[in-house]
């Protein structure tokens, strides 16, 4: 996991603690439920980034895949990329061409 990604989770459990002591000393429910939220927030949205946008694949994928005629250059890595297509699921695969764009 990135740097970022591990102090922004950090951060969010820091935010639930503080929520959670805010309600156990009985301040004011607005003043507790913030950095509950927050923290809530922050952390259940790297989770799901982290699960939903899959990082990219090395080789072919198998034979049940299809190479479609989609490519388009990584922003992150500036490496050419192809997507798969499974039919039988309708899933989506993101392999590296191994040709560097930038």
């Amino acid at each position: 996991m990135p740097l970022f990604h591990r102090i922004t989770v950090a951060v969010g459990i820091l935010l639930l603690g503080l929520g959670a002591w805010l309600a156990f000393i009985r301040a004011p429910v607005p003043a507790a439920a913030a950095p509950i939220i927050l923290g809530l927030m922050l952390t259940i949205g790297v989770i799901y980034e982290r699960r939903h946008y899959k990082s990219l694949e090395e080789g072919d994928p198998g034979p049940d895949w299809e190479r479609t005629s989609e490519r388009f250059v990584d922003p992150e890595s500036g490496q050419l990329v192809s997507v798969y297509y499974k039919p039988a699921t309708g899933e989506r695969k993101y392999v590296r061409d191994g040709n560097r764009r930038r």
